[in-house]
């Protein structure tokens, strides 16, 4: 296998997403293989608008594998409206980490279509991997716009693309034609492993577990739940939280327990000892498009399920998932604390693993480097 460069939505950190679970897995199998794991940029001025701890550029680091994946996070010192060749900056700063470590003609593996300048300015055999149709997320009318040109170009010239749902297929192929299918999936055998309870999930707990944004978080619905459960349990939100600040004050005056990120070991205690797992997610045009990971997460641990009628739990046969609209949806979680049953019961159903995707990925892979 050729050498990768992997341009992610998100850093390579503690809480591991769809591409981290793919590139670990590619570089157990392939002993030769190198990764450079591109990051999104440093934006100092964005980060104390949000009120964030500003995050800094790192060169090409080390981050596992022997040296193997390499992690590098450029900066982005200006907002694009002032710094039109931000993009062009952008670029050229990743073909130089490249060349400092002496990667040699690299297959490039997108999931931000805005990465599409480094593309058409390196001419690197591409591969798109499609994981959310950005084109229909509440974005600013110039940001969508560039989303959109920016994917337009990969699907007419990547060599390969990959779609994690049919969903994206069905909305992409009319630009493309030929899209892969590759959906996500859970480690198995790690999900189904006894975890001790965590120290601070509550005695009666509904959990989800996921970052915390508005493009799929429903957070006047977790207000409205963690009311209705006063006094059978507790809600409980695991993950990142790129929620405004006046949302997590909403939710913590409700009674929501916010526990923030946790490694991608530990959050499984989380799911194993929930009372009921939750989907509070809206539905609209860009949740209709994705596969979600906990779809297969929280199968594998087998635990009841609440959820909107979201794509993915929607349409599921699993009878542990029950689909309740945003009226019914806090009572019925209301109702189902505590819980009446105990992780490991309901395990035995089958779940899809990551390397069986891994493996689909690897043969798109080895399909693009053939003549």
């Amino acid at each position: 296998m050729t050498d990768l460069v992997v341009v992610s939505l998100e850093a390579w950190d503690q809480v591991w997403r769809r591409n981290q679970h793919l590139v670990a897995r590619l570089l157990e199998d392939d002993p030769e293989l190198r990764v450079l794991f591109v990051e999104p940029p440093a934006d100092p001025l964005h980060d104390l608008a949000t009120r964030r701890r500003p995050a800094g550029a790192h060169g090409p680091a080390p981050a596992g594998f022997g040296g193997r994946l390499l992690r590098f996070r450029s900066l982005k010192p200006l907002p694009r409206r002032l710094d039109p060749r931000a993009d062009e900056r952008l670029a050229l700063a990743v073909r130089r980490a490249v060349e400092r470590v002496n990667l040699h003609r690299p297959l490039l593996w997108i999931n931000d279509p805005r990465a599409a300048d480094l593309a058409r300015s390196t001419g690197w055999p591409t591969l798109y991997d499609l994981t959310d149709d950005w084109l229909t997320a509440d974005r600013p009318v110039r940001e969508r716009e560039r989303l959109r040109r920016g994917e337009e170009w990969l699907l007419a010239n990547a060599r390969a693309v990959v779609a994690c749902s049919a969903e994206l297929v069905r909305r992409k192929a009319p630009l493309r034609g030929t899209i892969d299918l590759i959906p996500n999936a859970v480690d198995v055998v790690s999900y189904r492993r006894a975890r001790p309870r965590p120290a601070d999930l509550p005695a009666a707990a509904a959990v989800y577990m996921g970052t915390l944004h508005r493009d799929r978080l429903d957070v006047d619905l977790c207000v409205a739940t963690a009311r209705a459960v006063v006094g059978r349990g507790s809600v409980v939100l695991v993950g990142p939280n790129a929620l405004h600040a006046d949302d997590t004050e909403r939710l913590e005056a409700a009674g929501v327990s916010l526990l923030g990120a946790r490694p991608r070991d530990e959050v499984i205690g989380y799911l194993q000892h929930a009372d009921v797992l939750l989907v509070p997610h809206v539905v609209t045009p860009f949740t209709d498009s994705l596969d979600p990971i906990k779809l297969y997460e929280y199968a594998a641990v087998g635990r009841p399920v609440v959820s909107t009628a979201v794509a993915g739990f929607r349409d599921t046969t699993d009878p542990r998932v029950l689909v309740a609209s945003a009226s019914e949806f806090p009572g019925t979680v209301a109702s189902m604390l505590p819980a009446k049953s105990r992780f490991p019961e309901g395990t035995d159903a089958p779940a899809p693993d990551w390397d069986d995707r891994a493996a689909a990925m690897r043969a798109v892979i080895d399909r693009m480097r053939r003549p």
